[in-house]
């Protein structure tokens, strides 16, 4: 059974279904809600070191009504100012990480 922590918050459709898949997969999920216990500036930094910009979400409703300062802005202090403006969900096994739920990354992990 593989250990994995999955990023996001408890009311994305998307996060829920992820786990919900992974766990039928035999994975055993922690789900981190990043809005109920934020991510630390170390962890949102990996994250960027990873993704880099990829890791906002600029389709969101949440991006849209940042201010003009805060658009131009690092990602870092985009999340550290909102965590729910940054994609989901993101899933950690170890060293290794997964942005979203895509086809990709489902034939990956399942």
């Amino acid at each position: 059974m593989t250990a994995l922590t999955l990023y996001g918050i408890s009311t994305c459709d998307t996060c829920k279904k992820a786990i919900r898949a992974l766990e039928a997969a035999g994975h055993d999920v922690t789900f981190r809600d990043v809005r109920a216990e934020p991510l630390t500036g170390a962890e949102i930094a990996g994250l960027v070191d990873e993704f880099g910009d990829r890791l906002i979400n600029k389709q969101s409703t949440t991006y849209r009504g940042f201010n003009a300062f805060l658009k131009e802005s690092e990602p870092e202090a985009q999340i550290a100012a909102q965590p729910t403006v940054m994609k989901r969900p993101v899933i950690r096994e170890g060293n290794r990480f997964w942005l979203g739920w895509d086809d990709k990354v489902q034939t990956e992990l399942l």
